[in-house]
């Protein structure tokens, strides 16, 4: 079992950055594929980005690619995901999650993601 605890959320304004940290306990994450994802209330949660364990790639969503950036410290057994250049409408819950260990293949369905943080709230005013 993984456990994972999100930081690093706050309120700022339109065009300030953000970095969020998802801190994982009770196992390496080393070779766990690692994702954010995001929700704002009343809707579905979605996929924001991750970061396969085997060949390091990162993917993102198409609202937040060259702004957001997700990048991995194993040896920190933490995951980051940087928001720059942030819009109103970046506003949400943002998750931490992690697929099975040795699971192939960047997914961005929230159903192949078997752990999950507790979220942290971003909010940004225009």
């Amino acid at each position: 079992q993984v456990q994972l605890v999100e930081s690093g959320g706050g309120l700022v304004q339109a065009e300030d950055s953000l970095r969020l940290s998802c801190a994982a306990s009770g196992r390496t994450i080393r070779r766990q594929t690692m994702g954010w994802f995001r929700r704002v209330l009343g809707k579905e949660r979605e996929f924001v980005a991750a970061t396969n364990w085997n060949d390091g790639a990162a993917y993102y969503a198409d609202s937040v690619k060259g702004r957001f950036t997700i990048s991995r410290d194993n040896a920190e057994n933490t995951v980051y995901l940087q928001m720059n250049s942030l819009k109103p409408e970046d506003t949400a819950v943002y998750y931490c999650a992690a697929r099975n260990p040795y699971s192939r293949g960047t997914t961005r369905a929230s159903t192949d993601y078997n752990y999950w943080g507790r979220g942290t709230q971003v909010t940004v005013s225009s």
